[in-house]
């Protein structure tokens, strides 16, 4: 089936252009780097000091040998993962090779205040406002391929049931020999081509994924409303990730379980967590399953059924949508005491349903630098650095503002392309599904182009195909109005 799209041309691309830029404004995204901040990442970046030796002073071990690959979205720079699989026995040997941001970032230093301030990578239509001055985000500490880097290199080795039997983690050099897209990978497992570590990647993905079920883990697999770069302009597309996305995520969730098991042991750290949902919660969607015709079973768990939905027809796709009323604002948890198997629903994350931790995204995210140091830490036996400690508890205040203006930059531009688009369109009809319910309003999916939008008044019916008019567009507000047709 052709794929058609709603395109901002020219004209349209220059006016959003200028509306991106004006949404950062109004979030405080910042525009540059002080230039202290750069000068030291320079000086960092060019030292070569980070390649030889840990922050500690001691010599890395030499995994330069280790065939990793990076596997990201196509054109990505900053590059914080390498991954490589093997067998072991009749279990499996993954290696997962993390940037060694602390390598290059001085504590209490011009760019570690910066990361402060800033958080996490900021990512508009047409901009990526970094964490950290590109410099060393996507040159000297990004896993680029066929060079040497710093890395902080996790060894997790999983029984034939892909459950970890023994975990460490310590200071590496590694080289990636490959820079791998999803596509591109998906396209080799799929015509057999794929080398034996990405057959592993996609057999233990699956087997994590098996395990997630197993413990309750929620996996929700609706299309992405993405806004994409179309030569002068942009255009709005719904975007269904490909299997090995999914797979790729389950080494990181393994390494974050990990991660968390090792901090809570020692009684030291920050945890990712989120809130359970209530039986009141389940019951709710039990009964909107039941007005929607899916078929759900007393004995088959939420996680369960939702794997088992197809995001394309409507009724599913209205199911899958309101996962939110399960998955409670997610927030970080300092840990200051060692915790037993017995882990309190405070200090887990019910979406994962296990303890699990931020440490594999530090180029991208302020947080994954200080988990990291703990683990390390605490896998050698040795105190955690006092500039650690200091940091751990502000930090969940921190990341829940970068986050909270992450959230916002996101939805404000999608709002900004959904107004300029189809301002031209005034009074032309759509068909829609409606997703959700609200108490003044339906939430609506038009099946093309790629647009979610609210409807005055309530009451057209969860899950229903509906025919509506665009009666109105304010594109300095961002908003676009329906009404049933």
């Amino acid at each position: 089936m052709t794929r058609r799209w709603l395109r901002a041309q020219t004209r349209q691309g220059d006016l959003l252009r200028a509306g991106f830029q004006a949404v950062r404004d109004e979030q405080g995204v910042p525009t540059a780097f002080p230039d202290d901040v750069l000068a030291e990442a320079a000086t960092s970046a060019g030292s070569g000091a980070a390649e030889a030796l840990a922050p500690d002073g001691r010599p890395r071990r030499d995994a330069t040998d280790v065939p990793f690959v990076t596997i990201d979205p196509a054109g990505s720079t900053d590059l914080d993962q390498a991954v490589h699989l093997a067998r072991s026995g009749s279990g499996y040997r993954v290696l997962y090779a993390i940037a060694d941001v602390a390598a290059f970032v001085a504590p209490g230093g011009a760019v570690d205040a910066e990361a402060h301030r800033r958080g996490v990578t900021l990512y508009s239509p047409d901009l990526r406002t970094p964490l950290h001055p590109p410099v060393l985000s996507e040159g000297a500490a990004s896993l680029l391929p066929d060079q040497v880097r710093p890395a902080v290199l996790w060894r997790i080795d999983l029984d034939s049931s892909g459950r970890p039997v023994e975990v460490d983690v310590e200071r590496a050099l590694v080289r990636s020999t490959a820079q791998l897209d999803y596509g591109q990978v998906q396209r080799s497992l799929d015509d057999g081509t794929a080398s034996e570590p990405l057959q592993l990647l996609r057999e233990v993905g699956q087997l994590r994924r098996e395990l997630e079920v197993e413990r309750g883990g929620i996996d929700v697999v609706v299309p992405d409303q993405e806004i994409e770069a179309d030569g002068p302009g942009f255009r709005l597309a719904m975007r269904a990730p490909h299997p090995v996305e999914s797979w790729n995520a389950q080494i990181s969730l393994l390494t974050g379980m990990c991660a968390a098991r090792l901090m809570l042991d020692a009684g030291v750290g920050i945890v990712r967590t989120m809130p359970p949902a209530s039986e009141a919660d389940y019951e709710s969607l039990r009964r909107t399953a039941e007005g929607l015709g899916i078929d759900w079973p007393r004995d088959v768990s939420y996680a369960e059924l939702v794997r088992g939905l197809d995001p394309r027809p409507p009724a599913h796709a209205a199911f899958l949508n309101l996962v939110t009323i399960l998955l409670r604002s997610a927030g970080y948890t300092v840990v200051d005491r060692p915790v037993d198997d017995d882990v309190p629903d405070v200090l887990r994350h019910a979406a994962v349903a296990a303890p699990y931790a931020h440490v594999t995204a530090p180029l991208r995210r302020l947080v994954d630098r200080f988990g990291t140091e703990v683990c390390l830490s605490v896998a050698a036996g040795e105190p955690v650095p006092q500039w650690v400690l200091d940091a751990l508890p502000q930090l969940p205040d921190e990341m829940r503002a970068a986050e909270q203006r992450a959230r916002a930059l996101d939805h404000a531009c999608v709002d900004l392309v959904e107004a300029v688009i189809l301002e031209p369109h005034i009074g032309e009809e759509y068909q829609a599904v409606v997703v959700d319910e609200r108490k003044d309003h339906d939430v609506v999916q038009l099946h093309w182009p790629a647009v979610r939008a609210h409807v005055p008044g309530g009451g057209l019916g969860l899950g229903r195909r509906v025919r509506l008019r665009l009666v109105g567009v304010d594109v300095p507000r961002r908003t676009v109005s329906f009404a049933p047709a």
